[in-house]
């Protein structure tokens, strides 16, 4: 299913989305919703990845950084 709806791009970038649908021979619509598609992806990567380390120890900079100077390493 489709939907109609309108945003407004800055002028460089509807121009840039014109050029690459001539050169990739894709709709603006096409490129506009595999690129809100790849972005929501890649979100979805990055909370799965959090799910999966959520239960890792953390640590701040300032005692990572101690620690490494402590080691000798800064």
């Amino acid at each position: 299913m489709s939907v109609r709806t309108t945003v407004t791009f800055e002028d460089d970038v509807l121009k840039l989305l014109k050029l690459k649908a001539v050169e990739t021979s894709y709709s603006v619509s096409e490129l506009v919703n595999q690129l809100v598609l790849d972005a929501f992806r890649e979100d979805s990567e990055d909370l799965k990845a959090f799910r999966e380390r959520e239960s890792e120890e953390t640590i701040s900079l300032e005692k990572f950084m101690q620690q490494l100077e402590a080691d000798g390493k800064l």
